[in-house]
């Protein structure tokens, strides 16, 4: 997700729907609704509190996308409640989680935030909901949700999440920087990222260095899954296949063709100021890379080279402590936001990427104009991963940007790059133990 710092931590907004009734007792000791009888319809007016970090553009289109269900549904009343960024969202549900009663009904929410609260059965299983014809689709085929992103937004083998704010990562490249220095075919593997680096790097004579990538815990999990690897507590970051991944980023950077974000946080910047001919980020933030650039030169968007991209942004989940109107009528929203009207309305006006499958091949998606994405975007998700949820694999995954900045600093300095990895291999096993 490549937007400015302040909107990449909000793309985690918390979707929390609480009910205008006291909060009910019943079920808070059960993650399954399938005991419950989910009413047909909502006969009685019911609030739904929706907490969410969706700043700017992305708030104001939630805004009218909820509008625009009220309408259709004159019962239910669903109050936004915006959070602030990404870990604002991620304190406040830690902390509430403390007093369930006053968790909202659903909330934005990457899936490794929620494990405890998984295991502790504070959330609601969206199975019965999903099978579910009056409120739901019938079956999840019908959703028409894509399998991996309903599968990233499951908590051990359960349904807890639907799939809403999502990206992946993309190659972003200066298309008329390619045409100065000769290169006629965009990198598609990670050999071929390098060989258009080093070429560039040469022949702008060291003044443009040649790629980055924004997420370096991206960059390592992905680089570990392309060598057939999963992440998960078993990796060996000090192995033969973790130091293959880490030594192709530090040779780059020890011989200048590579780069990363540093103090400017994402590569839109150096890229739009033709410091750097093409980046790895988040698909979410061409807007911000298509206002950097202007008219200055022509830019373009590519699958990510290798053979998997990663899936990012944030599911919807509900708490097992609303009554049964509060989660029907909680289920019926996100069901409306995750249809084809309005999947295509958030994501031509947000950049994140349509989660219904009818959306991304659609002539209406594809032919939008405005950005480079829409036409590429069923090339680019062709194999898509997310980091595997379990105890602390969250954690593990968040340590490793810090890591991966030692030791690239190292390689920059040209220091030994194997102490760092010792050390950082200590710091990534602590992760998942803690």
């Amino acid at each position: 997700m490549k937007f400015s710092k302040k909107l990449a931590m909000a793309a985690v907004a918390a979707l929390a729907l609480v009910g205008t009734a006291a909060c009910s007792n019943g079920g808070s000791n059960s993650s399954s609704s399938s005991s419950e009888k989910i009413p047909s319809k909502i006969t009685k007016k019911t609030t739904v509190v929706f907490w969410n970090a969706m700043p700017g553009v992305q708030g104001s289109t939630l805004k009218q996308l909820t509008n625009e269900f009220e309408k259709k549904n004159p019962k239910i009343n669903v109050k936004l409640e915006n959070q602030g960024a990404y870990n604002d969202l991620q304190a406040k549900i830690n902390s509430t989680l403390q007093s369930p009663n006053n968790l909202p009904t659903i909330t934005q929410a990457y899936p490794g935030w929620l494990w405890n609260a998984a295991q502790n059965k504070m959330l609601v299983n969206m199975t019965p909901y999903i099978n579910n014809k009056n409120v739901g689709w019938g079956s999840a085929k019908a959703s028409g949700i894509r399998t991996e992103l309903l599968d990233g937004a499951k908590i051990k083998g359960t349904q807890y999440g639907i799939p809403f704010n999502k990206s992946i990562e993309t190659l972003t490249y200066n298309a008329d920087m390619f045409k100065k220095y000769g290169i006629k075919k965009v990198p598609t593997t990670m050999e071929e990222l390098k060989q258009v680096s080093e070429t560039i790097y040469k022949k702008s004579n060291h003044k443009v260095v040649g790629a980055g990538f924004d997420s370096l815990s991206n960059y390592y999990t992905l680089g570990l899954k392309n060598e057939g690897i999963n992440f998960s507590d078993k990796v060996n970051f000090s192995g033969a296949a973790s130091k293959k991944v880490i030594n192709y980023y530090a040779d780059g950077i020890k011989k200048g063709y590579f780069r990363v974000a540093g103090s400017e946080h994402y590569l839109s910047g150096p890229f739009a100021n033709e410091k750097v001919a093409m980046f790895i980020g988040t698909s979410a933030g061409e807007g911000f890379v298509k206002q950097g650039v202007g008219n200055k030169f022509t830019y373009d968007v590519a699958p990510r080279p290798g053979k998997y991209t990663m899936q990012q942004g944030t599911d919807i989940y509900m708490f097992n402590h609303a009554t049964a109107d509060q989660k029907a009528a909680a289920f019926k929203y996100i069901k409306f936001l995750v249809s084809k009207s309005s999947q295509l309305k958030w994501a031509n006006a947000t950049g994140y990427i349509p989660v219904n499958e009818s959306v991304v091949t659609s002539s209406e998606y594809k032919n939008n104009k405005s950005t480079k994405l829409p036409a590429k975007l069923e090339d680019s998700m062709k194999h898509l991963y997310s980091v595997p949820v379990s105890k602390n694999s969250n954690a593990a995954y968040q340590q490793l940007n810090s890591i991966m900045q030692n030791i690239l600093s190292a390689a920059q300095k040209g220091q030994n790059v194997n102490s760092q990895i010792n050390a950082g291999k200590q710091k990534f096993d602590a992760a998942w133990k803690q």
